[in-house]
């Protein structure tokens, strides 16, 4: 299915769970089942599905098991409904993890970042010890974790962006709590020998929930968008779920760290353009752009997993259309335009 033809929620989370033939090179290659810690997030639903439709398509039998607390059990039966083994229980509780079965693969997506401030020590526990935990329990799997391009510090416009190797400079407790999760992985993957990815994503963007999504918004309801963080990197969701998944194969002792976003660095000031153009009214804005922002190089990860497969353009006309026809959103804002990490 292309972008052009999603118009419901349905064939947008249908699209967004469509293996390529890259996921299903990796379903023949997986020798054993796969655990997703964190399944009923933005991005687990589909990216379960991703898996489930990529083992069934290379001819595998192992199984995928999805763990999350289940507050909706409507979700929690749509999972079970496409072939998925649910697990409900919040992994920060007691010895819960110790109760999980030893997947070979693990999937590690749980993390707090909205609702953070005054709740800070919720944010910690699960940001950075619950990492360890996991780690812990299972240091003989393969994981991918993820983390965010949020533990950068903001750089230079012209500097295409932070690279991997670069030193970090995390603003905010948020972003600190995440780089307290990559430093805890590296030394449970030190210990144990535990081969592990890190994926530095920012922005995930689909028609309910990102970057896209929050400009477009705010231009076709006659707000003005906020320039002091003037620039942004993006990545359509489903690229997003085949690399986290693709990544299963290449985890590795200390772990690789991936930069997961889009090619280009895009200007908030001419996106909001053109959503302007599209929706046919005038682009109002406030404040100026930075000479800084959050910006990452995805060039490590594009030469290992290749590039992303949906283009900038195919995602703006979708998201515009969404916001015209008053389609359901996730109501949750990336808060991109934050400067101070304040979350």
């Amino acid at each position: 299915m292309k972008l052009n033809e999603i118009n419901t929620v349905e064939e947008l989370e249908d699209c967004l769970s469509i293996p390529n033939q890259r996921d299903v090179e990796t379903a023949r290659e997986i020798d054993g089942d796969v655990l997703v810690l964190g399944a009923a997030g933005k991005m687990g639903p589909t990216l379960v599905r991703r898996v489930l439709r990529a083992r069934d398509r290379a001819g595998k039998k192992w199984r995928v098991y999805a763990n999350s607390r289940f507050s909706d059990p409507r979700l929690r039966d749509r999972l079970e409904s496409w072939g998925a083994t649910t697990l409900a229980g919040d992994a920060l509780e007691g010895d819960f993890l110790k109760g999980l079965p030893r997947c070979p693969y693990v999937l590690h997506l749980i993390g707090f970042k909205f609702g953070a401030t005054g709740n800070e020590s919720l944010m910690w526990a699960t940001n950075s010890h619950l990492p360890g935990r996991v780690a812990e329990t299972f240091r003989d799997s393969r994981i991918v974790a993820l983390s965010t391009g949020n533990v950068y510090p903001l750089v230079g416009v012209g500097s295409g962006g932070s690279r991997e190797e670069d030193p970090l400079g995390p603003i905010g407790e948020y972003a600190q709590s995440c780089l307290g999760r990559e430093r805890v992985l590296h030394h449970f993957s030190a210990t144990h020998r535990t081969p592990i990815c890190i994926l530095r994503l920012n922005y995930a963007a689909e028609a309910r929930y990102g970057v896209l999504l929050d400009i477009a918004t705010r231009i076709h309801q006659g707000f003005p968008v906020a320039l002091e963080m003037g620039y942004f990197n993006v990545i359509w969701q489903g690229d997003a779920n085949s690399v986290c998944f693709r990544s299963l194969l290449n985890c590795q002792s200390p772990p690789l760290v991936l930069n997961v976003t889009g090619r280009e660095i895009n200007s908030v000031r001419e996106i909001a353009g053109r959503f302007a153009e599209i929706f046919g009214v005038e682009a109002k804005f406030e404040g100026r752009e930075g000479k800084t922002a959050l910006l990452s190089d995805s060039s490590r990860c594009r030469r290992l997993l290749g590039d992303p497969e949906v283009s900038l353009s195919e995602i703006i006309e979708l998201v515009a259309r969404w916001v015209r026809a008053g389609n359901p959103t996730l109501g949750k804002p990336t808060r991109f335009e934050v400067r101070d990490g304040k979350f």
